[in-house]
C-alpha cells in the first residue's frame, strides 16, 4: 500500500508515538538537572544528564535527543537519556516551544501600543500551544545545540544528534545545515512532509490548496498561526501544513557531511520506509559513513518496546564509533 493511502495511520501513530515506551529503571551512574534553553525569544524546558563520576575539568562528547510528533522530554528522560549518559555522554532533552513544560509562543492580534521608555508594552496575546511546525522545531534544535556548546563539560567538537519518527527527519535536516553535528542516529524516521501537507486540501488541488492557505495567512485573511485546524483523528497538536509542504529533508540529504545511522522497522506500517530512510541512505551512502539497519519482524512501535534495547545498543555503538575517536 502506498504512502498516500497510509497517511492517516501515520499521523495517528505520531500522536501515540511515546505512549508504549519500554520502562526504564533509574540509573545510579547518571546525574541530571533541569535547564532552561532560549529559542527565538521563547524559554524552552530541558534536562541535561551526565556521568555521575565526572570530575571538574572533564570533557565529554554530547548527544541531543529529539522526540517525535506529540512527544515530550519526560519520555526520553526515562529511557534513552540515562542509557546514553551512562555510556559516557552528556545528554540533553527538551520540550519544543509550546509543548510540555516549555513556554508558549505569543501572537498579538490587536494593534500594538506605543512602547514605553524601556521598550515595553502591555498587550493581550494568544498563547500558541502544541503547534507541529518543523521549521520552528529545527530552530529549537539549533538553539539546544547552542546550549550544549556552552556547557562546560561538553567537548563542542564532539556533538551528536539522535531523533525518532518525526524527530528522525528533524535531526537529519539539522545535520545537513549545521556542521557542529558530528554524528547522527535517525530511528524509524519520517523525512518528507509533502503528503501530509497535501492531504487535507485534496479537493483544492493538494499542495496547491495548501499554498492558497499560505497566501491567505500572509494577507490576514486566515489566522496567522494555525490552532485547531486540520487536526487529524487522534493526533495531538496542530500541524502547520504550509510549513510541512516545504519540509523535505530526504531531498537534501546529499549535502550531509556527518556519519549517519538509519534504523528502520522491517514491517513499518505507518509509512513507506523505502521512500524515507532507505531512500536517504541510498542517496548518501557513498558520500559519508552511513549504515542502514532494518530491525526484523517489528512494526513502528516495536523499536520502543520489544526492541528498545537493540535500538539503543545500535545507537550507542554508532556514537561510540564516531564521537569517541
Amino acid at each position: 500500500m502506498r504512502f498516500t493511502i497510509k497517511i492517516a495511520l501515520l499521523l495517528t501513530g505520531f500522536a501515540l508515538l511515546f505512549a508504549p515506551f519500554a520502562s526504564a529503571q533509574p540509573n545510579d551512574k547518571v546525574a541530571s538537572r533541569a535547564v532552561n534553553i532560549w529559542s527565538d525569544g521563547t524559554r524552552m524546558s530541558g534536562n541535561i544528564f551526565w556521568p555521575k563520576d565526572a570530575k571538574e575539568g572533564d570533557k565529554f562528547p554530547a548527544i541531543l535527543l529529539c522526540h517525535g510528533w506529540g512527544g515530550v522530554k519526560e519520555h526520553l528522560n526515562r529511557t534513552y537519556a540515562p542509557r546514553f549518559a551512562a555510556e559516557g555522554y552528556v545528554v540533553l532533552t527538551l520540550d519544543y516551544r509550546g509543548w510540555g513544560e516549555s513556554d508558549s509562543r505569543l501572537v498579538m492580534h490587536d494593534p500594538m501600543p506605543k512602547p514605553d521608555a524601556d521598550g515595553n508594552v502591555t498587550v493581550k496575546a494568544q498563547a500558541i500551544r502544541e503547534l507541529v511546525d518543523p521549521f520552528d522545531q529545527l530552530e529549537d534544535i539549533r538553539n539546544a545545540i547552542n546550549f550544549l556548546e556552552g556547557e562546560a563539560m561538553v567537548d563542542k567538537d564532539r556533538i551528536g544528534v539522535w531523533g525518532s519518527s518525526f524527530g528522525g527527519g528533524l535531526v537529519l535536516q539539522t545535520a545537513i545545515n549545521d556542521t557542529r553535528v558530528k554524528c547522527v542516529v535517525s530511528q524509524v524516521g519520517a523525512m518528507d512532509g509533502r503528503e501530509a501537507a497535501a492531504r487535507p486540501y485534496a479537493a483544492q488541488g493538494g499542495l496547491a490548496g495548501t499554498h492558497a492557505m499560505e497566501v491567505k495567512r500572509s494577507r490576514g485573511e486566515a489566522p496567522a498561526v494555525p490552532q485547531g485546524e486540520n487536526v487529524f483523528p487522534n493526533l495531538r497538536g496542530t500541524p502547520h501544513l504550509e510549513r510541512f509542504a516545504r519540509y523535505v529533508p530526504v531531498d537534501e540529504v546529499a549535502k550531509l557531511k556527518a556519519p549517519i545511522l538509519f534504523i528502520d522497522a522491517e514491517n513499518e506500517e505507518l509509512f513507506d520506509r523505502h521512500q524515507h530512510a532507505e531512500k536517504a541512505y541510498n542517496l548518501v551512502k557513498d558520500k559519508v559513513p552511513a549504515k542502514y539497519h532494518v530491525e526484523p519482524g517489528i512494526q513502528h512501535y516495536g523499536i520502543y518496546q520489544a526492541r528498545y534495547v537493540q535500538g539503543a545498543d545500535l545507537a550507542v555503538a554508532w556514537f561510540n564509533e564516531h564521537l569517541k575517536k
